[in-house]
């Protein structure tokens, strides 16, 4: 018997052969809304899934379950669905578990978006939220002790990289009877599998690494069968699809996902480390430095520390303002994961939906630049940022 295929094989053959038509040696786009049955009891068995087939693309599509099953083999599932964006993955899957009269446990360190589900919208559905200081595993065990439905975390955190130990929230999870749900964007099954550590379900924006070219929107939610099946049916009765042709797209990213993902770890501790040098830099948040307050519960639960850092410059928001338009190789953008480096301050990024107030009590201060690291040479990334901090020397008091 085969030895199990390593992570940069399933990467490219994962979930595709079962796909492939008219001898083609890569997934076809299937543009086709509908899918046509002369044998009526063949169509109704399909219908009702006794059968495998597809009947309409808002349920099913073969491109979209290509991906679906190379996302469900990375992190080790029993299965997955797919979204038309990660916030819809997000969304759908905590809307099929959580009614009024429920409480879901968090912290209070997430993407800006699901602090929004959170704080503004989970409450009007009289669904009780308790946000806990992220790290505070002792704080997080007491609320989710206390019941709870849901455990919902994100590690590393967007945007200031806080870790928190999955293995050990996940068993007060499970003692309390909670769904443990992670995100797990910023890692990438490349880096870190939650599944594995005792998570429920491992939700990804896919739009980010797994695509890692910022030309598709998609999210995936991956777990036991009996957990997806719900959020499938939520899914497609309310119709945050994938679209044929982002699948497709996403596919072709994560055949080099091994690859990327390699050389943004190396390249983000490398930066990491180089920003140090800066006197213009207040701080630098990255659980690959030693000095990270997270460092110790990343290197057990990692196998690499992310293509993802932060950090702060001392001249505030008037420093970011003239820094980041001096630098060559980097998009100022609202994204992350990509092949190129993106930089951007999370007060138009991550948390852009927030307030100064609200971010300022996430801990995020309005200088804070979120920096993802691309694949281009460290050399290059190194001297753009040596040549960009030069510009901002006039914002810094001595």
């Amino acid at each position: 018997m085969m030895k199990e295929a390593k992570m940069s094989t399933k990467s490219i053959w994962a979930g595709e052969k079962e796909q492939l038509a008219f001898g083609a040696t890569q997934v076809p786009v299937v543009h086709s809304v509908s899918f046509g049955y002369d044998d009526m009891d063949e169509w109704y068995d399909v219908a009702v899934g006794a059968k495998p087939g597809h009947i309409y693309g808002r349920n099913t599509n073969p491109t979209v379950q290509a991906f679906e099953d190379k996302i469900r083999v990375l992190e080790g599932a029993e299965a997955a669905t797919s979204f038309s964006t990660g916030m819809a993955a997000i969304s759908n899957t905590l809307s099929t578990y959580l009614f009024p009269g429920d409480r879901v446990v968090s912290i209070k360190d997430t993407y800006g978006g699901t602090n929004k589900i959170f704080t503004e919208f989970l409450p009007k559905q009289q669904v009780e939220v308790v946000l806990c200081e992220t790290g505070d595993h002792a704080l997080i065990e007491e609320e989710v002790a206390k019941g709870c439905k849901v455990l919902y975390l994100e590690s590393p955190t967007n945007p200031t990289v806080k870790i928190t130990d999955i293995k050990r929230m996940a068993a007060a999870g499970r003692a309390a009877g909670a769904l443990v749900i992670v995100d797990n964007t910023f890692a990438t099954p490349v880096n870190q599998n939650p599944l594995e550590l005792g998570a429920d379900l491992v939700i990804h924006s896919a739009t980010k690494f797994l695509g890692g070219h910022a030309d598709a929107l998609g999210g995936a939610v991956c777990g036991r069968k009996e957990l997806i099946e719900p959020i499938y049916h939520y899914r497609e009765i309310n119709g945050a699809t994938l679209d044929p042709m982002a699948a497709y797209l996403l596919l072709r990213g994560m055949k080099t996902l091994k690859l990327r993902v390699d050389q943004q770890n190396k390249n983000a501790a490398a930066i990491a480390e180089y920003l140090k040098s800066f006197d213009e830099v207040e701080a630098v948040f990255y659980p690959g430095l030693p000095e990270h307050p997270h460092h110790q519960t990343a290197k057990e639960q990692m196998r690499g520390f992310g293509g993802m850092l932060s950090f702060s410059v001392k001249g505030g928001i008037a420093g970011v303002r003239d820094l980041l338009p001096k630098l060559k190789y980097a998009n100022r953008a609202a994204n992350l994961g990509s092949v190129e480096t993106v930089v951007g301050p999370s007060r138009t990024t991550s948390h852009v939906e927030c307030t100064p107030e609200e971010r300022a009590a996430m801990g995020i201060p309005e200088g804070l630049i979120r920096y993802s690291a691309g694949i281009e040479d460290i050399e290059d990334l190194k001297a753009d940022l040596a040549h960009a901090f030069q510009s901002i020397k006039s914002y810094v008091k001595p």
